[in-house]
């Protein structure tokens, strides 16, 4: 098929499409595609979650609007349907990747599950397909990495036997649908006329505007808005920490700063989480790894990050030292294992770095999380007894909470808030004794 036959295909929505990966982006995206009027493939190597999504229920649990209606749809419409089996690919004309691409201890790019996808697919990929890259990766990657490998798996040239590029999702937890159709795509393409044609198919999904450009455009652009966020955020971490140590309130000072024309202050908060942020910025930053390029302010904005889960224990620990309690010996109610408010992700969660912090010191850790099966319960029960309580998440619901109810539960009435789920005067009214991050 050449690409012009392909871009037909596509317009009269007879392209069959496969999504390999059905996680968080993966999922939502076949689900997408299904309603638009395309046959979509999933590809998923866990058998249970196969079983699952052909059944019209979503494993994901956190609260995302629409999507269970939707996979219910597109599932009864026969428009998509999902398989463990990479051998039914064969037929397919766009396949899309979804995978995960995280970075390791070294903060060095992991692309395993890159790797084996693009060995599998090569093997049964037709001649002429379109493949894409959702996934997140370094600048430099579909060139280095992305387009040998499948050429070598599929023994195909590119722009000839295959065509490829690189369209990186812009999503985020308890957006998924809202975020694909309403967020601008940035299409990049090993050709021209590949961006071009990649675009004609997301035009069938996305309400927002398409940039046709090259593959290291869309990768540069990926990796540096996720750098750019995270930068943000420690910024506003920082002030938090000054307000806490010259007795102002970073909410205030964020609320009047962003009065002023151009300024646009971040939510600080007790830590940076998700499959995005925490990496992406090492992925920009790997790009120059062999280059003599200085990156200052990426690794700094890292630190400060990171650093949070741990401040919000030292907040703990002297908190609890001024009510008469030792940490060690303290049984702690952390409210959030998520990342995200609302949602059931856990991936890089500041609250499993607090809590396995708080496990070392010797201290008792109940945790509670509405979205996330093991830690769900009656929180009110969950907080029998213990001496303080530490919000990492800043789940609607918890703003719900009746804090009269929580303190009589509670062994010390103390609090930590690492969200500002609660304003101070509603603490106080409460009685409790509490630290607000970010409020001196």
């Amino acid at each position: 098929m050449t690409l012009r036959e392909l871009r037909e295909s596509i317009e009269r929505k007879q392209a069959r499409l496969a999504v390999i990966g059905l996680g968080y982006v993966g999922l939502p995206v076949a689900c997408q595609f299904a309603q638009a009027g395309f046959n979509v493939l999933g590809v998923e190597l866990r058998s249970d979650r196969v079983a699952q999504i052909n059944a019209g229920r979503s494993p994901i649990e956190g609260d995302e609007p629409g999507l269970d209606e939707l996979l219910k749809q597109v599932i009864a419409s026969r428009k998509f349907q999902a398989t463990i089996d990479y051998q039914e690919l064969g037929d397919r004309d766009v396949i899309l990747i979804d995978v995960e691409t995280p970075v390791d201890e070294h903060n060095v790019p992991l692309y395993d599950a890159l790797r084996a996808v693009l060995l599998d697919l090569g093997p049964e990929m037709k001649t002429g397909a379109m493949v894409i890259i959702e996934s997140t990766i370094a600048p430099g990657t579909m060139n280095k990495f992305v387009q040998p490998l499948l050429s070598k798996s599929s023994g195909r040239a590119p722009n000839q036997g295959f065509y490829l590029g690189n369209c990186p999702e812009r999503v985020m937890p308890g957006k998924l649908l809202a975020n694909l159709r309403g967020i601008n795509r940035v299409v990049g393409g090993m050709t021209p006329e590949t961006a071009e044609t990649m675009a004609a198919l997301y035009r069938h999904v996305v309400h927002a505007d398409l940039d046709p450009t090259d593959c290291i455009t869309a990768e540069l652009v990926k990796t540096t808005e996720n750098a750019y966020r995270d930068v943000q955020i420690a910024f506003a971490n920082e002030v938090a920490l000054i307000c806490e140590g010259v007795g102002g309130d970073v909410w205030k000072v964020r609320e009047l700063v962003n009065k002023s024309p151009y300024r646009h202050m971040h939510l600080p908060g007790a830590g940076v989480g998700g499959h995005c942020i925490p990496k992406d910025p090492w992925l920009l930053a790997y790009s120059v790894k062999e280059k003599d390029v200085d990156i200052r302010l990426i690794p700094a904005a890292r630190a400060v990050n990171d650093s949070m889960p741990l401040h919000i224990a030292d907040l703990l620990r002297t908190g609890l030292a001024q009510v008469g309690c030792d940490l060690s010996e303290s049984s702690i109610l952390v409210m959030g294992f998520a990342y995200l408010a609302n949602s059931d992700d856990a991936r890089n969660s500041p609250s499993a770095i607090l809590v396995d912090y708080l496990h070392q010191t010797g201290a008792k850790v109940v945790v509670h999380d509405p979205y996330i099966t093991q830690y769900q319960g009656n929180l009110i029960r969950m907080a029998q007894d213990c001496d303080a309580v530490v919000v990492m998440v800043g789940h609607t619901i918890y703003g719900q909470t009746d804090l009269l109810a929580l303190k009589a539960a509670l062994k010390t009435p103390f609090m930590i808030d690492g969200r500002r789920v609660f304003k101070p005067a509603q603490l106080a009214n409460a009685g409790y004794i509490y630290q607000i991050i970010g409020h001196g």
